[in-house]
Order: C-alpha cells, then sequence, then structure tokens
C-alpha cells in the first residue's frame, strides 16, 4: 500500500506542478500586485464601471493564486502525514491521509480543467437560453427540467444567477428561458453544454403513459462587455482643415474652421463645419467617429457571437441522452461520459459532464 500511495502522490505533485507552469504563478503574483496597488488609489471609485473591474479581478486572481498556493501546502503536508503514519504504524493517520489523497486527486482535477479554459471569451459571465423542441408538451416540460437543472448546478457553487425571461407553454412546462449566471471562466465552463438534450421517460402527460421522446436545444454565449467610449490614438487619424463652405457666420466663411478626419486603419472618414471654431469642429467630428467605431465594433461582436451560436450548434443533435426508462442513465454522445443516476443529474450534478466536455473541446482542438 505505502509503495502505490508514494506513486499516486508522485502523480499527483507532477500534475500540480504542470498546473503551476500553466498558471504561471510569477505572472499571477505580479498581477495581484499591480491590481492591489491600482485597487489603493484613492481616485479608484470616481469611475464606478472602472473600479468594478480592477476588484473583480483582483478579487479573481488573489483567489486563484491561494487556491493553488493551498494545494501545494496540503500536497507537502500529506507526504508528511503519510511518513509519519508509516513509521509510527498508526492506522488512523493513514487512513486520514488515503482520505486527503482522494480529497486532493479531485481538486486538482478539477483546477486542470480550468486551465484548459483559454478561449477569448472564456472567462466571462455566461447567457444561457434553452429551448423547447420537438415533443409537444413533454418538449416544454423537458425545457423547463433543464432550466431548474441550471439553475440548481449554479446554486449548488453559489454562483448568482439572473433569469432574464421566461415564456411559459399552454398547458406545462416553457416555450424558451434565458437568464445569466455570473462567474469567472462561467462561459468557458457552461459553453460545453450548448447543443440538443434528448429525454426519453414514460410521459406524465399521455394518459396510455406510453413512452415518450422530447427535445431542447440548450444555447450557451458570453455576456456581452457594455462599451460606451472607444479610445482613439493619435496616430491612428489624419486630420484635415479646411474652409466651410455653408453658411455659418462671418468667421465660418473666413478661417479654415471646417476639421476632416480619417481614421487610418478602417478609412472612415468624418467631417464637421457647424462649428464657429475648428477646436469645436475637432471635437464634434471625433464624437462622430467614436460612434462609428462603437457601431463597428458592436457590429463585429455581433457577427464573432454568431459565430460561436452556429459553432455550437455544429457539434449536432443529441449531444446528450437523459433515459428515465426503460432504464436510468444519463450518456454525453461526444465524450462517452455517463451516469447511472439521472436523479442526481437533474438536480444540478452536472461537474462531471462539464468536466469531461472541456477535455473533449481541447482534444479537438489539438486533433483540427
Amino acid at each position: 500500500m505505502s509503495a502505490d500511495f508514494e506513486t499516486a502522490m508522485k502523480d499527483l505533485g507532477g500534475k500540480l506542478s504542470q498546473i503551476e507552469a500553466v498558471m504561471d504563478l510569477d505572472t499571477l503574483r505580479r498581477e495581484v500586485a499591480e491590481l492591489e496597488e491600482e485597487a489603493a488609489r484613492p481616485d479608484l471609485w470616481n469611475d464606478p464601471e472602472a473600479a468594478q473591474k480592477v476588484t473583480s479581478q483582483l478579487s479573481y486572481k488573489q483567489a486563484a493564486l491561494r487556491r493553488v498556493s493551498e494545494l501545494r501546502q496540503r500536497v507537502d503536508d500529506l507526504a508528511v502525514l503519510h511518513e509519519l503514519a508509516e513509521a509510527e504504524g498508526d492506522a488512523a493517520s493513514r487512513s486520514e491521509a488515503e482520505s486527503e489523497l482522494a480529497s486532493l486527486g479531485g481538486e486538482i482535477d478539477a483546477l486542470e480543467v480550468r486551465t484548459l479554459l483559454s478561449g477569448e471569451y472564456d472567462t466571462r459571465n455566461a447567457v444561457v437560453t434553452i429551448r423547447s423542441e420537438a415533443g409537444g408538451v413533454d418538449a416544454a416540460d423537458w425545457a423547463e427540467m433543464l432550466l431548474r437543472m441550471y439553475l440548481r448546478w449554479a446554486e449548488r457553487h453559489n454562483y448568482p444567477t439572473d433569469v432574464y425571461d421566461i415564456s411559459y407553454a399552454e398547458e406545462a412546462g416553457i416555450r424558451s428561458a434565458t437568464f445569466k449566471v455570473g462567474g469567472p471562466y462561467l462561459y468557458g465552463t457552461l459553453s460545453v453544454e450548448q447543443g440538443t438534450h434528448r429525454l426519453v421517460r414514460i410521459s406524465p402527460f399521455d394518459n396510455q403513459s406510453r413512452r415518450q421522446t422530447s427535445f431542447a436545444h440548450v444555447e450557451v454565449l458570453p455576456e456581452v462587455e457594455e462599451v460606451d467610449h472607444v479610445e482613439v490614438p493619435e496616430k491612428d487619424i489624419r486630420v484635415d482643415v479646411y474652409r466651410s463652405s455653408g453658411p455659418g457666420g462671418q468667421s465660418v466663411n473666413t478661417t479654415d474652421s471646417a476639421v476632416r478626419i480619417t481614421h487610418l486603419p478602417t478609412g472612415i472618414v468624418v467631417s464637421c463645419q457647424n462649428e464657429k471654431s475648428q477646436l469645436q469642429n475637432k471635437a464634434a467630428a471625433m464624437k462622430v467617429l467614436q460612434a462609428k467605431l462603437l457601431q463597428r465594433k458592436k457590429a463585429e461582436e455581433r457577427a464573432e457571437l454568431d459565430a460561436l451560436r452556429d459553432s455550437g450548434s455544429s457539434w449536432g443533435n443529441q449531444m446528450r441522452s437523459y433515459v428515465l426508462h426503460p432504464y436510468q442513465l444519463v450518456k454525453d454522445l461526444r465524450t462517452e461520459h455517463e451516469v447511472g443516476n439521472p436523479s442526481a443529474v437533474l438536480d444540478g450534478e452536472l461537474d462531471g459532464f462539464l468536466d469531461a466536455g472541456i477535455r473533449w473541446r481541447k482534444q479537438q482542438a489539438e486533433l483540427a
């Protein structure tokens, strides 16, 4: 048993070392120090939105650093505990060490999965939409069951949720529901749930108690971060001044007060000649340029979100099957991960499916 324990400890320590390397702890500590310095600025809350981002990032990075540091300390302490238990022949301490080994293994595996989330939007909150599909009233009921499943999962992890909209079906269940789950890496985590979920059961709505198959679609998107200002570096613009050709008074017509601004990276051109001074016209033109750039940025973000939505659907129909009759099984058709207790899954025990989905997606990206 001692040799097996030491082998398991060595594997566990090696896995944690790989995680520490991926997380780049030196960089993480430096970022925490910089954010702490920024959070201590007296004028931080003059801009509440920016302040919220700083404090949120600081809290997350501190928690990440603390988590991996505590795991490393527990691995070191476990090695000492096991050594003492073996030296003294202490069965109780040996049992405690084995229990701690199993606990550490689960926590380090979960942390390893988190390091696989490196997509552009993975750190954001998740916005989830569930829609009933084929199956009539059973499908509407199934959509409501999925809504409860995800809300229970979030509750288990203390993630705040905000239900934006629910459209109830006429007889039972829901046609659709949209909700947000807040927390670090929630989009990256839940995005593997995107696709069609199939339920097979004896229909509670069929007076002949026949077996019914029903479907619901889950869509997961990252929360869009609102941007109300676009920085425009001076090097990215060319400013031309010219004499106004329109009415507006003597000073407008006799001085080069009109302004034309060309945004060099995009070729967008805006001009203003309505104000009496060149500075006023430039300021007005800059506002127009920023508005156009903001509109362009939002259009690009919408296109990116549409691409994310399409990529999820391309995983195909029936990404997971939930069978309640004639046997009990929940099986992910992509990862082959399965659980023989559908009641637990539908009550929010999703972590095994989420971890398997994240690992599967990483493997698919490496094969592509």
